[in-house]
């Protein structure tokens, strides 16, 4: 199957999916300025899709700079992942990516996420179903036929009409995001097993399940696994601990990977990907940068998701407050913060200031607010 996974120059440097972080406003301020090679939504629940609030569905917002975009998805049962994706083609994504990563109780524990780990049988019948679901859709099934209520069909009629293109029925690539076991490393039965379903890609996060987030990422078994992918036409990207252009290029070099997916290092650095794409205008970006688009970022949460708590923004904006004397002092005021009024006059503020542009020290936000504030999936 041809997509576009085949057409990405290597090594691909893609955005990491991660839950309560990479929402719309998010992809959109990277997309504009970090330019990562794929996009991937949040990961969101396939039966929630189905029957649940329908602003589950305002985690599928997205503007087509972001392209290739791709939807993400999480549960354990292939019927939903059926429904789920035939949304998924209806609202024009350049791919589906099937969760079999996140470690989260009330996603494991319930049998979905990296709990599929232990049951592969059902993982790969879910990623059948799925990659079944892409072929009816592209030969015609169509939301009613399916039973989605008529509320929800409206609703992602009036998100299709944002598009600068129209909806093509098209065969769109199914991908799988996982680790590297659930309470050890077993990576190497583990790929094969869903390499069985030949999905496009293997996305691979360095830990287990019982692992979290603790710990280092273990790139030698990414390694072992990127050996056995690369004897098939599956794509393999490695996951987990990169912060640097130089990291980057070390693991796709030391792993044998076809490219990275960076997560938590461009948590208010979309810069990140500039760099590591080699971009004309790469370049470390000033303070005053940094809170600009803190500013342009809360304007767009603002405007994109009206309906949502604005609690939602704040670990976002608390990310862009580095490199300048006192950060601190402006990061514990924003994540006080309620409305974009007070972003605005807070951050206005600042680069106000006289001598805010001589007083850059190289101050960065806390590794602790980091793991305390994001859940990368």
């Amino acid at each position: 199957m041809s997509s576009f996974w085949e057409t990405l120059p290597h090594p691909i440097i893609a955005l990491a999916p991660m839950d309560g972080v990479t929402d719309a406003p998010y992809r959109k301020i990277h997309a504009e300025i970090g330019r990562p090679a794929i996009t991937f939504t949040e990961f969101t629940n396939v039966q929630g899709l189905w029957r649940g609030d329908i602003r589950l569905l305002d985690a599928f917002l997205y503007d087509d700079a972001e392209r290739p975009a791709v939807a993400q998805l999480f549960g354990s049962t292939p019927e939903d992942f059926y429904r789920a994706t035939i949304m998924v083609c209806e609202l024009g994504f350049d791919g589906v990516d099937i969760n079999m990563g996140c470690p989260s109780r009330c996603v494991a524990g319930k049998g979905g996420g990296a709990g599929l780990i232990r049951t592969p049988l059902l993982a790969q019948d879910i990623i059948r179903q799925t990659k079944r679901a892409t072929e009816d859709w592209a030969n015609g099934q169509t939301l009613e036929g399916i039973g989605l209520a008529p509320e929800r069909i409206a609703r992602i009629r009036q998100m299709n009409q944002a598009r600068t293109r129209p909806i093509e029925r098209r065969l769109i690539p199914v991908s799988v995001k996982t680790r590297l076991g659930f309470d050890s490393i077993i990576i190497e039965d583990w790929v094969q097993v869903l390499l069985e379903t030949e999905p496009v890609n293997i996305s691979l996060h360095g830990r287990t399940l019982r692992q979290m987030y603790t710990g280092q990422a273990n790139w030698d078994a990414i390694g072992r696994a990127a050996a056995i992918v690369r004897q098939t036409r599956t794509t393999i990207l490695g996951n987990g601990d990169l912060h640097s252009a130089a990291e980057v290029k070390r693991r796709v070099a030391e792993t044998g990977v076809h490219g990275v997916l960076i997560g938590r290092g461009s948590m208010g650095n979309p810069w990140i990907f500039q760099e590591t794409q080699g971009h004309p205008a790469a370049h470390r970006p000033t303070p005053r940068e940094r809170l600009t688009i803190a500013l342009n970022h809360s304007r767009l949460f603002e405007r994109l998701l009206p309906g949502h708590r604005f609690v939602e923004l704040r670990k976002h904006l608390s990310w862009y407050c580095r490199d300048f004397y006192d950060a601190s002092t402006l990061r514990r005021q924003l994540v006080q913060s309620n409305a974009v009024s007070e972003v605005e006059r807070l951050i206005e503020a600042k680069l106000a200031e006289p001598d805010f542009d001589e007083r850059a020290v190289g101050e960065s936000a806390p590794v602790e607010a980091f793991e305390e504030l994001a859940q990368a999936v």
